[in-house]
C-alpha cells in the first residue's frame, strides 16, 4: 500500500510541476490585471528552445538550455505585452492568437528534432528512496517566494494596487505599464521554464504537442485557487493525481482509453464550475483584462 501511496505522490508531483510553475506564471499576469491565455504556445516554445539546446551533444549545458527556455517564453509573452499594454488591445484574442503562434511555430521548427537523442537530462535527487525533480523543488520554493512577495513586500503590493485599481497606482506614482510589461514578461519565462521541464526532465525527448493541453489547464487552474501561490500547490497536485489516475487506470478498465484521457478537461470544466458557485471568481483582480487609459475612469 505504502508503495501505491508513494508511487502516487511521485507521479503526482511530476505531471503537477508543470501545472504549478505556468499557474505562478500566470497568477504573475493577472495578479498585474493582464489575462494572458497564451500559456501552451508559452510552454511550446520553451520546451522547445530547451530541448534545442541540450540535443545532440553529450556536453551540452542543460542550465543553459533551461535559460534559453525562460528566454524563449519571455520573447514570446513580449508580443502580448506590446499587443495588450502598448496597443491595448483585447487581451483575450491577443492570448488565444499567442497560444496559436506558439504551439504552431514549435511544431514547425520542432519536425528537424524529432527522434534526436538528449544525452543528459536534469538529473532527480534521491531522498531517502523518494526522488523529486530539481524543477519541482524549485516550483515549491517559487510558490512560497511570490506568496511572501505578494503579501508581504513594497513591490508586490505595488503589483498588486496596478491589478486592482491601476488609475490610483498610477497617482501615487506607478508605472503601471511598465509593471504590466515585466510581470507579462515574468509569466512568460515561468511558462518557459514549464515547457523546459517537459523537454528536459519529464520526456526528455522532443515531439510535437508534448505540452498535451497543460497550459489550458494551468489557465483554469490559477481561477480554481483564487490567485493564490500557496494554494497553487495543492492545485496543481490535484490535477497531477488526476493524470496518474488516467495512466494507471488505462488497460484496467473496462472504460474506453478516450474516457481517461478527457477526464482532467473535464474536471476543469467541473472545478471552475464550482468556484463559479462558491463566488472564487470574486477574488480576481478589478481591473484584470481591462486595458488602463491614463485620464480615463
Amino acid at each position: 500500500m505504502d508503495n501505491v501511496l508513494t508511487e502516487a505522490l511521485v507521479r503526482a508531483l511530476a505531471v503537477g510541476t508543470p501545472l504549478l510553475l505556468a499557474c505562478l506564471g500566470a497568477i504573475l499576469n493577472e495578479r498585474a490585471g493582464v489575462v494572458n491565455l497564451g500559456v501552451e504556445g508559452l510552454m511550446a516554445v520553451g520546451a522547445l528552445a530547451a530541448f534545442a539546446v541540450a540535443a545532440g551533444s553529450p556536453d551540452a549545458n542543460l542550465w543553459l538550455a533551461v535559460g534559453a527556455a525562460m528566454l524563449a517564453g519571455a520573447a514570446l509573452a513580449l508580443l502580448h505585452a506590446v499587443a495588450t499594454v502598448t496597443l491595448r488591445a483585447n487581451q483575450f484574442v491577443s492570448g488565444l492568437a499567442l497560444a496559436l503562434i506558439g504551439t504552431g511555430a514549435a511544431g514547425l521548427l520542432g519536425k528537424r528534432f524529432e527522434g534526436l537523442p538528449l544525452f543528459n537530462k536534469v538529473a532527480d535527487w534521491n531522498l531517502g528512496g523518494f526522488t523529486i525533480s530539481p524543477f519541482t523543488v524549485a516550483a515549491l520554493l517559487l510558490a512560497g517566494a511570490m506568496a511572501f512577495w505578494l503579501g508581504a513586500t513594497r513591490s508586490g503590493l505595488t503589483l498588486r494596487s496596478v491589478g486592482e485599481n491601476p488609475a490610483a497606482a498610477d497617482v501615487l506614482g506607478v508605472n503601471v505599464g511598465l509593471t504590466r510589461v515585466l510581470a507579462v514578461l515574468g509569466g512568460g519565462a515561468l511558462a518557459g521554464l514549464a515547457g523546459a521541464f517537459l523537454a528536459l526532465s519529464y520526456r526528455s525527448s522532443w515531439a510535437d504537442n508534448m505540452t498535451a493541453g497543460l497550459g489550458w489547464i494551468a489557465v483554469a487552474l490559477v481561477i480554481f485557487v483564487g490567485w493564490r501561490p500557496l494554494r497553487a500547490i495543492a492545485g496543481a497536485l490535484f490535477f497531477g493525481f488526476l493524470y496518474y489516475l488516467q495512466f494507471r487506470l488505462q488497460g484496467n478498465s473496462p472504460v474506453p482509453t478516450e474516457v481517461f484521457s478527457a477526464m482532467p478537461f473535464v474536471l476543469v470544466l467541473v472545478v471552475l464550475a464550482l468556484a463559479g458557485l462558491r463566488g472564487q471568481a470574486g477574488n480576481a483582480p478589478a481591473a484584470l483584462g481591462r486595458a488602463y487609459v491614463r485620464g480615463e475612469r
